[in-house]
Protein backbone atom coordinates (compact mmCIF):
# COMPACT_ATOMS: atom_id res chain seq x y z
CA UNK A 1 0.00 0.00 0.00
CA UNK A 2 2.79 2.87 0.93
CA UNK A 3 4.70 2.24 -2.12
CA UNK A 4 6.87 5.52 -1.82
CA UNK A 5 7.19 8.41 0.72
CA UNK A 6 5.15 11.42 0.38
CA UNK A 7 2.10 8.87 0.47
CA UNK A 8 -1.08 10.76 1.44
CA UNK A 9 -2.58 9.82 5.13
CA UNK A 10 -5.98 11.93 5.32
CA UNK A 11 -6.37 13.11 8.58
CA UNK A 12 -8.75 15.66 9.67
CA UNK A 13 -8.24 18.42 12.83
CA UNK A 14 -10.37 18.14 15.63
CA UNK A 15 -13.13 20.61 15.45
CA UNK A 16 -13.41 23.56 17.92
CA UNK A 17 -17.43 22.98 17.57
CA UNK A 18 -16.81 19.87 19.67
CA UNK A 19 -14.72 20.80 22.24
CA UNK A 20 -17.06 23.70 22.47
CA UNK A 21 -19.73 21.32 23.50
CA UNK A 22 -17.75 19.08 25.55
CA UNK A 23 -16.60 22.14 27.74
CA UNK A 24 -20.62 23.56 28.42
CA UNK A 25 -21.15 19.77 30.23
CA UNK A 26 -17.42 20.32 31.82
CA UNK A 27 -18.28 23.24 33.10
CA UNK A 28 -22.12 23.05 33.91
CA UNK A 29 -20.67 19.58 36.47
CA UNK A 30 -20.96 20.16 40.40
CA UNK A 31 -17.50 21.26 41.04
CA UNK A 32 -15.79 24.17 40.75
CA UNK A 33 -14.33 24.81 36.71
CA UNK A 34 -11.54 23.12 35.81
CA UNK A 35 -11.12 21.42 39.15
CA UNK A 36 -10.21 18.05 38.09
CA UNK A 37 -7.84 19.43 35.51
CA UNK A 38 -6.35 16.73 33.02
CA UNK A 39 -9.32 14.31 33.48
CA UNK A 40 -11.90 17.05 31.91
CA UNK A 41 -8.68 17.98 29.10
CA UNK A 42 -9.11 14.13 28.52
CA UNK A 43 -13.15 14.09 28.25
CA UNK A 44 -13.05 17.00 25.46
CA UNK A 45 -10.54 15.83 23.71
CA UNK A 46 -12.36 12.03 23.46
CA UNK A 47 -15.84 14.26 22.73
CA UNK A 48 -14.25 16.02 19.81
CA UNK A 49 -12.30 13.12 18.34
CA UNK A 50 -15.55 10.60 18.20
CA UNK A 51 -17.33 13.76 17.24
CA UNK A 52 -20.11 12.39 19.85
CA UNK A 53 -21.27 14.54 22.80
CA UNK A 54 -21.25 11.01 24.82
CA UNK A 55 -18.43 9.21 23.90
CA UNK A 56 -18.11 5.31 25.22
CA UNK A 57 -15.08 3.17 24.76
CA UNK A 58 -16.49 -0.01 23.22
CA UNK A 59 -13.24 -2.52 23.55
CA UNK A 60 -9.93 -2.05 23.94
CA UNK A 61 -7.03 -3.42 22.92
CA UNK A 62 -3.14 -3.07 23.03
CA UNK A 63 -0.59 -3.88 20.21
CA UNK A 64 2.65 -5.32 21.32
CA UNK A 65 5.02 -5.37 18.08
CA UNK A 66 8.56 -7.43 18.73
CA UNK A 67 11.48 -6.82 16.81
CA UNK A 68 15.42 -7.54 17.00
CA UNK A 69 17.98 -5.04 16.53
CA UNK A 70 21.41 -5.98 14.74
CA UNK A 71 22.67 -2.74 16.69
CA UNK A 72 22.54 -5.07 19.65
CA UNK A 73 25.88 -6.94 18.43
CA UNK A 74 27.77 -3.62 19.55
CA UNK A 75 26.92 -4.27 23.61
CA UNK A 76 24.37 -1.54 23.86
CA UNK A 77 22.19 -3.25 25.90
CA UNK A 78 22.30 -5.12 29.37
CA UNK A 79 20.83 -7.76 27.76
CA UNK A 80 21.30 -10.65 25.15
CA UNK A 81 18.79 -10.39 21.99
CA UNK A 82 17.47 -14.06 22.73
CA UNK A 83 15.27 -12.40 25.71
CA UNK A 84 13.18 -10.90 22.59
CA UNK A 85 11.97 -14.38 21.71
CA UNK A 86 11.54 -15.25 25.22
CA UNK A 87 9.33 -12.62 26.18
CA UNK A 88 7.10 -12.65 23.44
CA UNK A 89 6.37 -16.21 24.48
CA UNK A 90 5.93 -14.80 28.22
CA UNK A 91 3.65 -12.67 26.34
CA UNK A 92 1.61 -15.12 24.80
CA UNK A 93 1.17 -17.06 28.38
CA UNK A 94 0.07 -13.76 29.74
CA UNK A 95 3.29 -13.62 32.26
CA UNK A 96 4.58 -10.31 31.71
CA UNK A 97 3.83 -6.71 33.05
CA UNK A 98 1.65 -5.54 29.82
CA UNK A 99 -0.66 -8.53 30.43
CA UNK A 100 -0.95 -7.56 34.31
CA UNK A 101 -1.38 -4.44 33.83
CA UNK A 102 -3.97 -5.08 30.74
CA UNK A 103 -6.16 -7.15 32.38
CA UNK A 104 -6.49 -4.80 35.23
CA UNK A 105 -7.77 -1.96 32.16
CA UNK A 106 -9.60 -4.52 30.69
CA UNK A 107 -8.16 -4.35 27.49
CA UNK A 108 -6.85 -7.28 24.95
CA UNK A 109 -3.02 -7.89 24.35
CA UNK A 110 -2.49 -8.94 20.99
CA UNK A 111 1.34 -9.79 20.37
CA UNK A 112 3.14 -9.36 16.83
CA UNK A 113 6.70 -10.78 15.50
CA UNK A 114 7.74 -7.95 13.06
CA UNK A 115 11.22 -8.55 13.50
CA UNK A 116 11.90 -10.92 15.65
CA UNK A 117 15.37 -12.89 14.42
CA UNK A 118 13.83 -16.80 15.63
CA UNK A 119 11.33 -18.44 14.31
CA UNK A 120 8.33 -19.44 16.09
CA UNK A 121 6.21 -22.24 15.53
CA UNK A 122 2.64 -22.25 14.81
CA UNK A 123 1.30 -20.55 17.77
CA UNK A 124 -2.32 -19.15 17.73
CA UNK A 125 -2.42 -15.92 19.71
CA UNK A 126 1.05 -14.76 17.92
CA UNK A 127 0.66 -12.77 14.70
CA UNK A 128 3.15 -13.08 12.36
CA UNK A 129 4.25 -10.29 10.18
CA UNK A 130 8.13 -11.12 9.97
CA UNK A 131 9.26 -8.30 8.03
CA UNK A 132 13.22 -9.02 8.49
CA UNK A 133 14.83 -11.80 10.99
CA UNK A 134 15.97 -8.89 13.09
CA UNK A 135 17.51 -5.25 11.47
CA UNK A 136 20.89 -4.92 10.36
CA UNK A 137 23.52 -3.50 12.59
CA UNK A 138 23.19 0.54 11.64
CA UNK A 139 26.63 1.10 12.52
CA UNK A 140 28.33 -0.70 9.67
CA UNK A 141 24.89 -0.43 7.21
CA UNK A 142 21.74 0.62 7.07
CA UNK A 143 18.82 -1.44 10.00
CA UNK A 144 16.57 -1.78 6.74
CA UNK A 145 15.78 -1.20 3.18
CA UNK A 146 12.94 1.42 2.19
CA UNK A 147 11.23 -1.02 1.23
CA UNK A 148 10.91 -3.26 4.59
CA UNK A 149 10.69 0.13 6.51
CA UNK A 150 7.85 0.90 4.34
CA UNK A 151 5.74 -2.84 5.18
CA UNK A 152 6.26 -2.07 9.24
CA UNK A 153 4.62 0.86 8.93
CA UNK A 154 2.16 -1.07 6.55
CA UNK A 155 2.25 -3.86 9.44
CA UNK A 156 1.02 -1.22 12.09
CA UNK A 157 -1.67 0.39 9.90
CA UNK A 158 -3.64 -2.97 8.65
CA UNK A 159 -3.53 -4.76 11.62
CA UNK A 160 -4.94 -0.99 13.82
CA UNK A 161 -7.71 -0.75 10.96
CA UNK A 162 -8.84 -4.24 11.44
CA UNK A 163 -8.97 -3.97 14.72
CA UNK A 164 -11.05 -0.74 14.04
CA UNK A 165 -13.37 -2.63 11.85
CA UNK A 166 -14.00 -5.39 15.23
CA UNK A 167 -15.09 -1.83 17.29
CA UNK A 168 -11.95 -1.77 19.14
CA UNK A 169 -12.00 2.09 19.87
CA UNK A 170 -9.19 3.25 22.40
CA UNK A 171 -5.74 1.40 20.99
CA UNK A 172 -2.54 1.44 23.33
CA UNK A 173 0.86 0.71 21.51
CA UNK A 174 3.88 -1.15 22.85
CA UNK A 175 7.22 -2.84 22.33
CA UNK A 176 9.26 -5.31 22.78
CA UNK A 177 13.41 -6.04 21.41
CA UNK A 178 16.44 -6.25 23.07
CA UNK A 179 18.19 -3.22 22.25
CA UNK A 180 15.87 -0.69 20.83
CA UNK A 181 16.41 2.32 22.92
CA UNK A 182 19.38 2.62 21.05
CA UNK A 183 17.17 2.86 17.78
CA UNK A 184 15.24 5.07 19.27
CA UNK A 185 17.48 7.39 20.45
CA UNK A 186 19.02 8.38 17.02
CA UNK A 187 15.71 8.33 15.77
CA UNK A 188 14.79 11.39 18.02
CA UNK A 189 18.14 13.03 17.27
CA UNK A 190 17.83 13.11 13.69
CA UNK A 191 14.13 14.40 13.60
CA UNK A 192 13.98 16.68 16.60
CA UNK A 193 17.32 17.93 16.09
CA UNK A 194 18.40 17.43 19.60
CA UNK A 195 22.20 15.99 20.64
CA UNK A 196 22.54 12.40 20.44
CA UNK A 197 24.08 13.05 24.29
CA UNK A 198 20.76 14.50 25.21
CA UNK A 199 18.40 11.86 23.83
CA UNK A 200 19.92 8.64 25.05
CA UNK A 201 19.75 6.76 28.19
CA UNK A 202 20.97 3.64 29.81
CA UNK A 203 18.13 1.27 28.39
CA UNK A 204 17.92 -1.68 30.59
CA UNK A 205 20.34 -0.51 32.51
CA UNK A 206 24.22 -0.38 31.22
CA UNK A 207 27.09 0.78 32.93
CA UNK A 208 29.42 4.05 32.15
CA UNK A 209 31.63 2.57 29.66
CA UNK A 210 28.79 1.09 27.96
CA UNK A 211 26.82 3.95 27.72
CA UNK A 212 29.85 5.94 26.59
CA UNK A 213 30.25 3.38 23.87
CA UNK A 214 25.99 3.71 22.71
CA UNK A 215 26.15 7.36 22.41
CA UNK A 216 29.59 6.76 20.16
CA UNK A 217 27.94 3.81 18.17
CA UNK A 218 24.28 6.33 17.30
CA UNK A 219 26.59 8.93 16.41
CA UNK A 220 28.88 6.98 14.36
CA UNK A 221 25.38 5.33 12.44
CA UNK A 222 24.00 8.52 12.02
CA UNK A 223 27.33 10.05 10.35
CA UNK A 224 27.89 7.37 7.74
CA UNK A 225 23.99 7.32 6.67
CA UNK A 226 22.87 10.87 7.11
CA UNK A 227 19.05 10.30 7.47
CA UNK A 228 17.19 12.95 6.26
CA UNK A 229 14.73 14.46 8.95
CA UNK A 230 12.49 15.57 6.43
CA UNK A 231 11.85 11.94 5.00
CA UNK A 232 10.38 9.71 8.22
CA UNK A 233 11.04 6.56 5.63
CA UNK A 234 14.51 7.26 5.05
CA UNK A 235 15.28 7.59 9.29
CA UNK A 236 13.36 4.42 9.90
CA UNK A 237 15.18 2.26 7.15
CA UNK A 238 18.92 3.60 8.07
CA UNK A 239 18.54 4.07 11.83
CA UNK A 240 15.26 2.19 13.12
CA UNK A 241 13.36 -0.78 14.06
CA UNK A 242 10.68 -3.11 12.83
CA UNK A 243 8.74 -2.49 15.79
CA UNK A 244 8.96 0.93 15.81
CA UNK A 245 7.76 1.81 12.58
CA UNK A 246 4.92 -0.60 12.86
CA UNK A 247 3.85 1.29 16.27
CA UNK A 248 3.65 4.54 13.78
CA UNK A 249 1.58 2.06 11.58
CA UNK A 250 -1.29 2.48 14.44
CA UNK A 251 -0.92 5.89 15.21
CA UNK A 252 -1.85 6.19 11.47
CA UNK A 253 -4.54 4.13 10.93
CA UNK A 254 -6.01 5.40 14.27
CA UNK A 255 -5.96 9.26 13.33
CA UNK A 256 -7.09 8.63 10.08
CA UNK A 257 -10.49 6.99 11.43
CA UNK A 258 -10.97 9.25 14.45
CA UNK A 259 -9.75 6.72 17.17
CA UNK A 260 -7.48 7.59 19.97
CA UNK A 261 -4.09 6.03 20.16
CA UNK A 262 -2.62 5.76 23.39
CA UNK A 263 1.43 6.04 23.38
CA UNK A 264 3.75 4.16 25.78
CA UNK A 265 6.90 5.58 26.78
CA UNK A 266 10.55 6.24 24.42
CA UNK A 267 10.53 3.39 21.91
CA UNK A 268 6.60 3.71 20.80
CA UNK A 269 7.28 7.80 21.43
CA UNK A 270 9.54 7.11 18.63
CA UNK A 271 6.80 5.58 16.21
CA UNK A 272 4.77 8.81 16.84
CA UNK A 273 7.38 10.76 15.94
CA UNK A 274 7.61 8.94 12.38
CA UNK A 275 3.61 9.33 12.29
CA UNK A 276 4.22 12.61 13.11
CA UNK A 277 6.21 13.54 10.38
CA UNK A 278 4.49 11.94 8.00
CA UNK A 279 1.29 13.88 8.98
CA UNK A 280 1.41 16.48 12.32
CA UNK A 281 -2.37 16.01 12.66
CA UNK A 282 -2.23 12.66 14.27
CA UNK A 283 -0.96 14.50 17.33
CA UNK A 284 -4.32 15.29 18.25
CA UNK A 285 -5.28 11.75 18.25
CA UNK A 286 -2.60 10.54 20.48
CA UNK A 287 -2.85 10.29 24.41
CA UNK A 288 0.76 10.46 25.66
CA UNK A 289 0.41 7.92 28.86
CA UNK A 290 3.59 9.05 30.99
CA UNK A 291 6.82 10.38 30.51
CA UNK A 292 9.31 7.95 30.85
CA UNK A 293 12.64 7.87 32.55
CA UNK A 294 14.29 7.74 29.31
CA UNK A 295 16.04 10.81 29.06
CA UNK A 296 15.06 11.17 25.09
CA UNK A 297 11.32 10.67 25.98
CA UNK A 298 10.70 14.33 26.92
CA UNK A 299 12.68 15.88 23.75
CA UNK A 300 9.72 14.13 22.01
CA UNK A 301 7.12 14.95 23.96
CA UNK A 302 8.17 18.39 23.39
CA UNK A 303 8.44 18.12 19.84
CA UNK A 304 5.24 17.44 19.40
CA UNK A 305 3.85 18.79 22.08
CA UNK A 306 2.48 16.67 23.95
CA UNK A 307 1.77 16.18 27.72
CA UNK A 308 2.00 13.22 29.51
CA UNK A 309 -1.05 11.80 32.30
CA UNK A 310 1.76 10.55 34.56
CA UNK A 311 4.99 10.11 36.00
CA UNK A 312 5.96 6.80 37.86
CA UNK A 313 9.67 6.26 36.77
CA UNK A 314 8.76 3.82 33.94
CA UNK A 315 11.05 2.12 31.66
CA UNK A 316 9.76 -1.13 30.71
CA UNK A 317 7.68 -0.49 27.59
CA UNK A 318 5.44 -3.22 26.34
CA UNK A 319 2.65 -1.00 26.38
CA UNK A 320 2.53 -1.01 30.70
CA UNK A 321 2.22 2.38 30.77
CA UNK A 322 -0.51 3.34 27.86
CA UNK A 323 -2.48 0.42 29.48
CA UNK A 324 -2.56 1.84 33.63
CA UNK A 325 -3.63 5.41 30.98
CA UNK A 326 -6.16 3.25 29.88
CA UNK A 327 -7.84 3.44 33.08
CA UNK A 328 -7.46 6.94 33.63
CA UNK A 329 -9.27 7.54 29.79
CA UNK A 330 -12.30 5.72 31.03
CA UNK A 331 -12.34 7.71 34.38
CA UNK A 332 -12.40 10.99 32.34
CA UNK A 333 -15.11 9.53 30.78
CA UNK A 334 -17.10 8.44 33.85
CA UNK A 335 -16.68 11.77 34.87
CA UNK A 336 -18.14 13.32 32.19
CA UNK A 337 -21.33 10.98 31.72
CA UNK A 338 -22.39 10.41 35.24
CA UNK A 339 -21.36 13.70 37.25
CA UNK A 340 -24.61 15.52 37.97
CA UNK A 341 -25.00 18.71 36.42
CA UNK A 342 -25.77 21.64 38.85
CA UNK A 343 -29.52 22.02 37.58
CA UNK A 344 -30.38 18.27 37.90
CA UNK A 345 -28.77 17.95 41.55
CA UNK A 346 -30.41 21.50 42.68
CA UNK A 347 -26.84 22.46 43.65
CA UNK A 348 -26.06 26.17 43.53
CA UNK A 349 -23.61 27.45 40.78
CA UNK A 350 -21.95 29.88 43.41
CA UNK A 351 -19.73 27.82 44.41
CA UNK A 352 -16.98 29.28 47.13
Amino acid sequence: MFKEWPFQIKVEPLKEEWYKKAWERLDNLTKPKGSLGRLEELAAQLVAIFEDPFPKINKKLSFVFAGDHGIAEEGVSAFPKEVTAQMVYNFLRGGAGINVLARFAGAEVKVVDVGVDYQFENLPNLICKKICSGTKNFAKEPAMTRDEALKCIEVGYELAKEAISQEYNLIGIGDMGIGNTTPSSAITAVITGSPVEEVTGRGTGINDHFFQKKIEVIKRGIEIHRPDPEDPIDVLSKVGGTEIGACAGVVLACAENRVPVVMDGFITGAGVLLAYKINPLVKNYVIASHRSMERGHQAQLEYMGLSPLLDLNLRLGEGTGAALAMLLIEAALRIYHEMATFDSAGVSKNLH
